[in-house]
């Protein structure tokens, strides 16, 4: 296998940049350039110098014998000093060595699944948690990075494979007196692996919502201040607001970070007829995105005007509340002023909080699939199983297709096909 090497820190000037090199050529590589054999495992302060003699740079360098690395191979990790004039002419020293090459994308992180550093579900959690913007993202990531989801499945597929096991036994001894019998045992292993997987299958979207960020849509008819409310929930000008109706056509997009959730607040056209064909497209758009958004804010004086049904958790406010009347029992809100903006906050928090409560620790549709495929051959077994010793190979059958289901979920089995995809949005140094 090649030595490979990449910048694994950011782009750009900095006051440290990290270089990692990582394989056979690895720690060889590293000490030629640095003057001498480095320890392993260690660190050490060294002068970089080039093929010809001439210095580099000065850097620390942290060595790691495989398999105790993040590859697991040999790895060799050089923090220089972070100018591009220095991290090029790194790059360009390592590229002159026989059997060393720049890393593809995502390369370090695939060599750490094919030498069983990480599975499958920790390799996608490292790409959320380098992408994670808010605290709920980190914290989600974390819990997967750190096995979490592998912990289960295998706590499953362990009770599984118990299961399968007493039902061979049952049917090897078929043609003998089997002393105990093994029924109510298998059924209580396939109830709670059943019983455990729903509800990690019903978190999965919650988990992705907080994954890619929940949406929340102000919707109401023209001119009532969607676009002004947006501004002030967004602190800055986001939209254009006139006193002409119809001025917002497009969907206007603000991401924002409520108490570590990631949330997109959607700015939408104003609900009305219209002759204008630009403006009744926009219409059409804002009622699509309100529909498929997570949560709406209807600003109206009247409800039962709006052509959007209204769901349980959707917030009613009246608009241009330093204009209107005082309402006692409904939040009045005004954007030009202030009023109720903070109330208005809080209560979209306290609704995304409170269902981010109810995620689980699968994160992606890829996750509930092999879940939920798992759940169906668990719920044909246990039918199965009550039909009698008879029918127990059908039974261990639909409990092996669960076990592989449940592998899938890792990446031990059946997943060649998707390594490329996910690899794909990794960068270069990792």
């Amino acid at each position: 296998m090649d030595t490979i090497f990449a910048l694994a820190s950011a782009q750009g000037k900095a006051g440290v940049s990290v270089i990692r090199l990582s394989g056979p050529q690895a720690i060889n590589t590293a000490s030629v350039i640095s003057g001498g054999a480095l320890p392993c495992p260690g660190r050490s302060l060294r002068v970089i110098s080039d093929q010809a003699g001439a210095r580099i740079d000065e850097a620390l360098i942290l060595t790691f014998a495989g398999p105790n690395s993040f590859t697991g191979e040999d790895t060799v990790e050089f923090q220089v000093h972070g100018s591009t004039a220095v991290v090029t002419a790194m790059l360009e020293l390592l590229g002159r060595f026989d059997d060393v090459r720049l890393a593809d994308p995502g390369e370090f992180t695939r060599r750490a699944l094919e030498n069983g550093k990480l599975d499958l579900s920790q390799v996608e959690a490292l790409a959320d948690l380098i992408e994670a913007e808010t605290d709920a993202q980190r914290v989600q990531a974390q819990a997967v990075l750190a096995g979490g989801l592998a912990d289960l499945a295998e706590r499953w597929r362990k009770d599984l494979i118990r299961a399968a096991s007493l039902i061979e036994v049952t049917i090897d001894f078929a043609d003998e007196d089997v002393p105990v019998d093994v029924t109510a045992e298998v059924a209580g292993l396939l109830a709670g692996v059943a019983a455990d997987l729903q509800p990690q299958i019903s978190g999965v979207q919650i988990a992705e919502r907080i994954r890619n960020g929940f949406e929340v849509a102000i919707v109401g008819a023209p001119n009532v201040g969607k676009s002004t409310l947006l501004n002030a929930l967004a602190g800055r000008e986001a939209a254009i607001t006139s006193e002409y109706a119809g001025t917002t056509r497009d969907v206007i997009e603000v991401r924002m970070d409520l108490a570590g959730l990631p949330v997109t607040l959607l700015d939408t056209a104003g609900l009305r007829e219209t002759d204008d064909h630009v403006e009744g497209i926009g219409i059409k758009l804002a009622k699509k995105r309100a529909q498929e958004a997570d949560l709406r804010v209807f600003l109206t004086d009247d409800p039962a005007a709006i052509d959007i049904d209204i769901e349980p958790d959707d917030i009613v406010v009246v608009p241009k509340a330093d204009l209107a009347e005082e309402h006692q029992d409904v939040l009045a809100i005004s954007g030009k002023t202030g009023q109720g903006v903070e109330a208005l906050i809080v209560a979209i928090t306290d609704i995304l909080q409170n269902r981010a409560g109810k995620a689980g620790i699968a994160t992606r549709a890829r996750h509930k699939e092999a879940m939920r495929t798992a759940s169906d051959r668990l719920n044909s077994a246990q039918m199965i199983l009550a039909g009698g010793p008879e029918y127990y190979d059908v039974a261990a059958e639909d409990i092996r297709s669960a076990i592989r289901a449940l592998e899938m979920l890792v990446g031990r089995v059946g997943v060649e096909n998707l390594l490329d995809e996910i690899f794909s949005s990794f960068c270069l140094g990792k």
